[in-house]
């Protein structure tokens, strides 16, 4: 099985390219890449600025050596409306009308300006009489004019954009692979991405996706509190947090400090998920871990921090775990948290 396709996440700080190739075992890692993105990224409207961003993008595919043109890219969830949503039992034809009166309910600006696309995530294969239940169906509304940017940027870079989701199905495809043909059935997770703006956060059971929401903090907002208590400028301060993160020693527990209301903040959106989940499921395929992804993952002591505010096992999501046995450079493994979602949209080739 060969794939001509590679992932691109094209991140606030960084954009990083990840090429995979299919083996018996899991994936083989053909190329990957990680380079600075320009300080407007995609969001400006000036042509110099997309421009550049799409010079930024050429460089980090030469820098990886990757020969394909064809890509699989994701839009941040604070860009898109994404929602799961539970509705009757419907035919494709029924869930392709009924899907917009759902999405004049969750999306908040006229549908007219957006692009929407679904998938049915688990649908009851025998309905018995009298039966209340339902099917559950993914909703994505992305801003029209946002995947014309895209394209743009992407065609002035010389690439041919084959698919687009957003970055949490990316890292859940990469930290929580569900192998259906091995009847290999992966633990109920909690997914926690911070990136830096915004957090994601998804619950998936049996492998399926049933919650996802956003909050607008991220690593950034740790930035600026580090900044403001110790006055850093934002350069020292992201060395500061990398240094100490969430520690209790020393200096470090100066850190912790500042970074600590950042924290708890994102974990009382994390206990309000948990909340929700056991009540819809009355507790049934209970929660049983909780994996970091984004760069602010890499956070000394932010997975104690989670385990003990949540009580629930805590750990780094390591994308990497998806490739076989072969020898992978260390500077890689070290960053494997940053790599999450370029790793499920390089997989995403294989679905």
């Amino acid at each position: 099985m060969s794939n001509s396709s590679f992932g691109l996440d094209i991140g606030v700080t960084n954009t990083r390219a990840v090429w995979l190739d299919y083996a018996k075992e899991g994936f083989l890692l053909k190329a990957s890449a990680i380079a600075p993105t320009p300080p407007k990224s995609v969001l400006s409207e000036s042509p110099l600025d997309q421009e550049e961003m799409a010079q930024a993008i050429r460089n980090v595919v030469d820098k990886a050596k990757i020969t394909v043109r064809n890509v699989n890219i994701a839009f941040p969830e604070n860009q898109v409306y994404t929602k799961v949503i539970d509705m009757p039992v419907l035919s494709d034809k029924e869930l392709a009308f009924g899907i917009y009166w759902e999405a004049e309910q969750y999306i908040p600006v006229p549908l007219s300006t957006i692009t929407l696309v679904w998938s049915v995530l688990k649908k009851p294969q025998k309905i018995e009489v009298g039966s209340t239940e339902k099917m559950q169906v993914l909703m994505v509304g992305a801003p029209t004019a946002l995947i014309n940017k895209y394209q743009k940027i992407l065609s002035m870079a010389g690439l041919n954009i084959v698919s687009i989701e957003t970055e949490i199905l990316s890292a859940i495809r990469a930290l929580v692979p569900f192998k259906a043909n091995v009847n290999i059935v992966p633990p109920t997770t909690v997914i926690i991405s911070i990136g830096a703006v915004s957090t994601s956060l998804a619950i998936i059971k049996e492998g399926i996706l049933v919650f996802t929401y956003s909050i607008p903090i991220g690593g950034i907002a740790i930035n600026r509190a580090i900044e403001s208590d110790f006055g850093l400028t934002l350069p020292q301060a992201e060395e500061y947090k990398k240094t100490y993160g969430f520690s209790k020693e020393g200096v470090g527990g100066k850190i912790g400090k500042s970074i600590e209301p950042i924290l708890t903040s994102i974990a009382a959106e994390v206990k309000k998920s948990l909340a929700f989940y056991a009540q819809k499921y009355n507790n049934q395929s209970p929660i049983q871990q909780i994996l970091l992804s984004g760069g602010t993952a890499k956070l000394p002591g932010i997975d104690l921090f989670f385990a003990q505010d949540t009580g629930i096992e805590t750990a780094i999501g390591n994308p990497w775990k998806v490739l076989t046995s072969q020898e992978v450079p260390k500077d890689i493994i070290d960053q494997a948290s940053d790599y999450s979602v370029a790793v499920g949209l390089a997989m995403k080739g294989y679905d």
